[in-house]
């Protein structure tokens, strides 16, 4: 036997040994891969990240929340010409093959074992890079992750129609710059639907998947250019998808995508902020990105007003205080350039409008040149510093300080400002049903997103008397009744001694109780609640929505001196301005999933003027007859019949029970319908002659409130009611320092009130404040006496209350002289 046969023997015996190995191996290989492939179903249901929306109650965009930017498109609304151009670029054979090109896979094999270059084509159809996007990204890509693609993709061909896949693919590739999907990439990169893009900007973005961060069309334009006119668009024309000539066009247009954010109509961070927590709470995490579409209460016009108000408020309460110290200072070198310069700023936001520069030159005539974040130089003249007289930009600050500048009246020009010190807050809701309307949590969200409307508790001061005034009239007192304002003093234990003080320190003596709210007396708050008893108080109050343990248990809540939120204090004058009903306090309307089905809607308990004391929500949007309604042992409403007195009855009396709208949910009773108008009656009285007299300019009938102040004057307050809205302003400073001197709520926060209200209430009516029934109409003397037959001043008062008007106390005039000598002395407790 010749050599040549034995060699061809055992070369075949080999070759079949190999063949052999080869068969296990790779049968163990496939075995291994295949145990480890995912369900192919999951894809049919599979729900792409989509951001959470937010709008305004009229379907303006607040803000968007998600790491990426994804609008799912159907395949059946994608132009003919995007999936041309992404089959030229990607897969010719797409509608062909059934998931895998061998003889891409063939080549990119040869070249793996013939070449040094790790970047050689791989050979990928579109259905092998959706199993990629969906189960195999960030894989080490070996031999085994290969052929779980490979496997995959057939999978995929079997359970899905090609257009499925199509659109998935379409959906979720990444184009850079959090944009997912083509039709996120198109309205980010050139701010346009996919209908509306041009050959050459499809071409373009078709080309930006391939390397999404380094060579998309912003980030390297050189690149991208370079595949779209060299690959992508002769690749279509290859492929008869268009003409030489469209190839031409759309390879003469200029690179020009920009960043196209998505834009925000209504500005309301804050309340952004708390939708976007409260989607969290509700549905989890995924309330990220499930593409949930929130529609809040938030009215537009009524939240930039709000906005406008606050900024302006605050930088006039800023001017009152002077030029405060430069907010940083940076040692700038010599040789830097002023592109290095600007990015020392990038750490600081622009706040409000305010942009921070960064001064680099002062001139003798003093002006000042500095350099804003871009590194583009800004030269600020002598009368930028006008807010503070006989400043100058270049007396206020020196190289390496950075300044903040605001836009002027005149194009191009710029004025210099300051942060301002304080902070406000500002929460308007509508009372009927505890809608909010508009919110700001602070001067800017930018600069600090701690939420001072609902997080910040801060002692309300004067603003709070209302609520001890009520719980007085629940039990007996009326606007009519007398109290001593008078000095006293209140042992708190261990020889310690309580001696509150009227502002200013002088004593009115006798007063009317709607005097002393007027001129807000410490002294009869504190007497008021000293006579009807804390505990008594505390349970009242509580049932405007307070948290009873947030009352303190001594007579220095009649001050105000409860920590409590902004947002509780409008949930509480909400309650006074509807009539007598407890509301919540909701911002979010309706919720609907990324497919448009409504998932929920707010059906919000409303109050009901002239509905009586009824004990339970009507879902009939039918009255029962009035009733008494007892909680806690208040009589809240509905009181029986008042016997017959030689007085005027109110004219509500006349009118039938209001009924709700059908399905409507009533709310409940917090207190006396009754009370409720006694103390908004009382607080018009604040608007018209006390220390809210200001708000005279709005020349409104139906507005009223309270000014609120705190000791050093930390705090200052306006909580009021007007048309149809109830809004809560506060002022004051995060660390609690003192506003300054004389910083009363009738200085720093009236005029926030004013100004917001002004614009709230343009072109509504005048609400017109009507006696509930079982009032009567009454005169009494400037000294609280009744006047038989009328006459004097007139009050509506209970019917119930005619018997202890009769009881009067005659404080002669030898003790309305000695009234500020006497100190009384109580237990505090």
């Amino acid at each position: 036997m010749s050599r040549i046969p034995r060699a061809l023997r055992w070369g075949a015996l080999i070759f079949l040994a190999l063949a052999l190995i080869g068969l296990v191996a790779g049968g163990l290989l496939y075995a291994n891969a295949s145990s480890k492939l995912p369900s192919v179903d999951t894809l049919r249901n599979t729900s792409l990240q989509e951001p959470l929306y937010v709008y305004s109650k009229d379907g303006k965009l607040m803000a968007m929340f998600g790491e990426g930017r994804r609008y799912p498109i159907d395949i059946k609304e994608v132009p003919q010409q995007v999936k041309n151009a992404f089959i030229a670029a990607e897969d010719a054979d797409f509608y062909k093959h059934s998931g895998v090109d061998f003889k891409g896979i063939a080549r990119a094999v040869w070249l793996t074992l013939t070449t040094d270059d790790r970047r050689v084509p791989g050979g990928s159809t579109i259905s092998m890079q959706l199993a990629k996007l969906f189960y195999l990204e960030g894989q080490k890509s070996n031999y085994s992750y290969k052929l779980s693609q490979i496997l995959l993709a057939r999978k995929i061909e079997q359970e899905l129609t090609k257009d499925e896949i199509f659109e998935l693919y379409l959906n979720k590739s990444f184009f850079g710059n959090r944009s997912y999907g083509i039709a996120a990439a198109a309205e980010y990169y050139y701010g346009k639907k996919l209908n509306e893009l041009t050959l050459g900007e499809i071409a373009t973005l078709v080309g930006t998947p391939k390397f999404p961060s380094s060579a998309n069309p912003i980030s390297n334009p050189e690149r991208n250019l370079e595949r779209r006119n060299a690959y992508i668009l002769p690749r279509m024309v290859e492929l008869g998808m268009i003409s030489q000539a469209q190839a031409t066009e759309a390879a003469n247009e200029p690179m020009h995508a920009a960043p196209h954010e998505r834009p925000i109509e209504v500005y309301a961070p804050y309340v952004a902020e708390m939708v976007r927590q409260e989607m969290i709470k509700r549905y989890g995490e995924e309330a990220l990105t499930k593409g949930y579409h929130v529609t809040t209460t938030i009215e537009p016009e009524l939240q930039a007003a709000a906005d406008v108000a606050v900024r302006n408020g605050l930088r006039i309460y800023d001017h009152r205080h002077g030029w405060s110290p430069v907010e940083k200072h940076f040692d700038l070198n010599a040789g830097e350039t002023d592109t290095q310069i600007g990015k020392r700023l990038s750490a600081m936001p622009t706040q409000a409008g305010l942009v921070p520069v960064l001064v680099v030159d002062t001139a003798s005539d003093g002006s000042a040149t500095a350099v804003d974040g871009d590194g583009k130089r800004i030269t600020l003249p002598a009368s930028a510093g006008r807010p503070w007289p006989g400043r100058t930009p270049a007396s206020l600050y020196k190289r390496g300080d950075v300044a903040r500048i605001r836009a002027g009246d005149k194009e191009g020009e710029w004025k210099l400002d300051q942060l301002p010190r304080a902070q406000a807050t500002l929460v308007s809701v509508n009372p009927e049903n505890g809608a909010l309307v508009a919110l700001i949590g602070g001067y800017s969200f930018a600069g600090n997103k701690f939420n001072r409307a609902t997080q910040a508790r801060r002692q309300p001061g004067s603003s709070f008397k209302p609520f001890v005034y009520s719980a007085a009239m629940e039990r007996g007192f009326s606007p009519a009744s007398i109290v001593l304002d008078a000095p006293v003093v209140f042992r708190q234990g261990n020889g310690k001694v309580w001696r509150p003080q009227n502002d200013g320190g002088r004593f009115a003596g006798p007063i009317r109780l709607r005097e002393a709210l007027v001129q807000s007396r410490n002294l009869v708050s504190v007497r008021l609640l000293d006579a009807i008893g804390v505990d008594y108080a505390r349970r009242y109050i509580s049932h405007f929505g307070f948290d009873e343990k947030e009352m303190p248990p001594n007579l220095s809540m009649s001050l105000g001196t409860a920590s409590l939120t902004p947002l509780s204090v409008a949930r509480g004058y909400a309650v006074f301005a509807n009539g007598g009903s407890r509301v919540n306090v909701w911002f979010i309307d309706e919720v609907r999933d990324g497919d448009g089905k409504v998932v929920f809607k707010e059906n919000a308990p409303t109050a009901c003027r002239g509905c009586g004391g009824l004990a339970s929500a009507s879902d009939t949007g039918t009255t029962a007859p009035t009733k008494p309604e007892i909680v806690d042992g208040f009589n809240l409403g509905g009181a029986a019949a008042p016997k017959p007195v030689a007085t005027e009855k109110s004219p509500a009396s006349k009118a039938p029970p209001k009924a709700l709208p059908q399905g409507s949910v009533l709310a409940p009773r917090a207190i006396d319908e009754r009370v409720a108008y006694q103390t908004m009656s009382m607080m018009a009285d604040v608007v018209k002659r006390g220390t809210g007299t200001a708000a005279k300019v709005l020349n409104r009938e139906d507005i009223g409130g309270k000014t609120g102040s705190t000791n050093d004057h930390r705090d200052a307050w306006f909580a009021g009611y007007g048309g149809p809205y109830v809004t809560v302003v506060w002022v004051g400073r995060d660390d609690f320092k003192s506003l300054g001197y004389r910083e009363y709520g009738g200085k720093a926060a009236l005029p926030i009130w004013i100004d917001y209200m002004r614009a709230a209430l343009k072109d509504k009516p005048v609400v017109s404040l009507d006696p509930p029934s079982g009032m009567v109409k009454v005169g009494v003397s400037a000294g609280g006496q009744l006047i038989p037959g009328g006459g004097g001043i007139t009050e509506w008062v209970k019917a119930e209350d005619l018997e202890r008007m009769e009881t009067y106390i005659d404080y002669g005039p030898e003790q309305q002289q000695e009234v500020e000598q006497v100190e009384e002395t109580y237990d505090i407790f």
